[in-house]
């Protein structure tokens, strides 16, 4: 996520505290620009999860995997 879309995630948040609000367009920006932003975020954090393992007491390694959804 670049600077320039935070800080329009942010502009259209501080416009949607005042007494002018945001338009249906605005809105619909402000929707996809914070999916995007969670999306980063979760990729990011798959990202770091992917790379840490756990040290068993035996001194053997584990690397963390991903819990399988039913």
């Amino acid at each position: 996520m670049t600077e320039e879309r935070i800080a329009r995630i942010n502009e259209l948040a501080r416009k949607s505290k005042t007494a002018e609000g945001l338009t249906e367009e605005e809105r619909e920006e402000q929707k996809q620009l914070r999916q995007a932003y969670i999306a980063d975020i979760r990729r990011n954090l798959r990202g770091q999860l992917e790379n840490i393992t756990i040290v068993e007491p035996d001194g053997s390694l584990t690397p963390v995997r991903s819990k399988k959804r039913s």
